[in-house]
């Protein structure tokens, strides 16, 4: 028999618990266990006023924000009206059925204020790592960095050539945040002073992303987020933003080693990275400044395609100071004789340059496999050559071969921060929203790290 139909009656009273109507094995619940927001209060205390309306919560701003990136949440608009009608994220918040969901500009304006003068998502970002530390998730032995580019909220249509572009003489009091932010970056080594080259575009609305092929697709503005991770469990250790510049990320990297050293007393035993990170000094600052071994692929490109011999064919006699070529003959840096010795010096790129007697080429036998189309040879040395030599002679063993494969996990990082974050293009714009984003995000994988490693005592009783 077919049921009545049923209407829904208001009641007086209800007796509601959000607790009872949150899942179990609900990903939030399982992080909630991990968020420890009790001390930005304090953190903040200076940043606010002692008289005037109270504010909104910031714990309750922070937790919402956490909800957005955990769940892949991008718009803030869209959080909100989420956080109103879900149960778990209300829960999460801890929002009472009957409480007010802050509206979306509040986000905006404690983000351009008090947030990042406090540099408070820096605070909660390293909180989720200290938590890891201490949930034993990290050793300090391996590190692996890398870095990947985000699609900038800039368009190609909104853009001036670099022949057009002229920075000095935009007006910072006119300006929006993001270009006034650019124009402060303008000697930061991560953004402006990167690198000289001027971008072939420079966008409007975000001058500071830039712009790039790296993909070998269609070009576009982006920025780079920059991860260095322990490879034991994959958790982030620290998190910067650059420009797409390889020598933004290079600099990076050596920010973030630096910075976890200081913050957490982490020294690890090798840095595993990809070639881009190859570079002469970068392995000196490794080998000899950081004691650091590593696990990098040398830029070397000292390389011949064409069939004679290459630099690796020459013998370096390091008591010496010479090289030695197939056929015996000496490759020097000096030949005269001065009555004071002179010590060499290498240019301003670091190389020092050796070269044969021409006597000796011309009357060598194999000068054809050696230099056909030069009167002599010459070999080219880098003054760091031993940090790359101990790199080199790294990559002959087992334990390289092992990194190689440990490197993939800052990799599949990227992957789950562009498929399940949804973080394939950023939403702020400028430096500094940049580095909200990318922060966020961070501790937003930290955190389901967490929940996925380290169980509730019930579930592994």
């Amino acid at each position: 028999m077919m049921g009545p139909r049923q209407e829904a009656q208001s009641a007086l009273f209800y007796e509601f618990c959000l607790e009872d109507h949150v899942p179990a094995d609900h990903m939030l619940r399982s992080i909630d266990r991990f968020v420890d927001l009790d001390d930005i209060r304090q953190h903040l205390g200076s940043f606010y006023s002692s008289t005037g309306r109270p504010s909104v919560d910031p714990e309750l701003m922070i937790r919402i924000l956490l909800v957005g990136y955990c769940m892949g949440i991008r718009s803030e608009r869209r959080l909100c009206e989420e956080v109103h009608l879900n149960l778990a994220y209300r829960w999460f918040c801890r929002l009472d059925l009957g409480d007010a969901v802050p509206d979306h500009s509040t986000f905006s304006k404690n983000r351009h204020g008090r947030f990042r003068d406090s540099d408070l998502l820096r605070h909660v970002f390293e909180t989720v790592v200290a938590r890891c530390i201490a949930e034993g998730l990290v050793s300090g032995q391996r590190f692996a960095v890398d870095a990947s580019l985000i699609a900038a909220d800039a368009n190609r249509q909104n853009s001036t050539s670099k022949e057009e572009w002229q920075s000095d003489k935009i007006n910072p009091e006119a300006a929006p945040r993001a270009v006034r932010e650019y124009l402060e970056t303008l000697d930061d080594a991560a953004f402006g002073a990167a690198t000289t080259v001027n971008p072939k575009f420079t966008s409007h609305s975000d001058p500071a992303s830039q712009w790039t092929a790296a993909r070998k697709g269609p070009a576009y503005f982006a920025y780079s987020t920059n991860y260095l991770i322990d490879t034991d469990n994959a958790v982030i250790l620290d998190v910067e933003a650059t420009r797409t510049v390889r020598q933004a990320e290079v600099g990076a990297a050596r920010t973030m080693i630096d910075r976890v050293a200081k913050s957490f007393d982490l020294h690890p035993e090798r840095l595993i990275a990809d070639t881009a990170y190859g570079s002469a000094p970068m392995l000196e600052w490794l080998v000899k400044g950081r004691g650091i071994a590593p696990h990098i692929p040398v830029i070397d490109k000292s390389g011949r395609k064409d069939g004679t011999f290459e630099r690796a064919d020459f013998t370096h006699d390091t008591k010496n100071d010479l090289y030695i070529c197939p056929g015996g003959k000496e490759l020097k840096q000096n030949r005269r004789a001065f009555t004071i010795p002179r010590t060499p010096k290498p240019d301003k790129e670091g190389i020092m340059r050796y070269r044969a007697k021409k006597s000796d080429c011309d009357a060598c036998g194999i000068k054809a496999q050696c230099t056909p189309k030069e009167p002599q040879r010459k070999i080219l040395r880098s003054i760091y050559e031993p940090s790359r030599n101990v790199a080199r002679n790294i990559t002959k063993t087992i334990d390289y071969a092992i990194s190689c494969k440990l490197r993939k996990k800052v990799e599949m990082l990227f992957a789950h921060l562009k498929r399940i974050l949804k973080l394939d293009r950023l939403r702020l714009r400028g430096p500094c929203g940049v580095k909200d984003e990318f922060h966020l995000a961070a501790t937003a994988q930290n955190l389901r790290k967490l929940a996925k490693l380290i169980k509730e005592p019930s579930q592994t009783a």
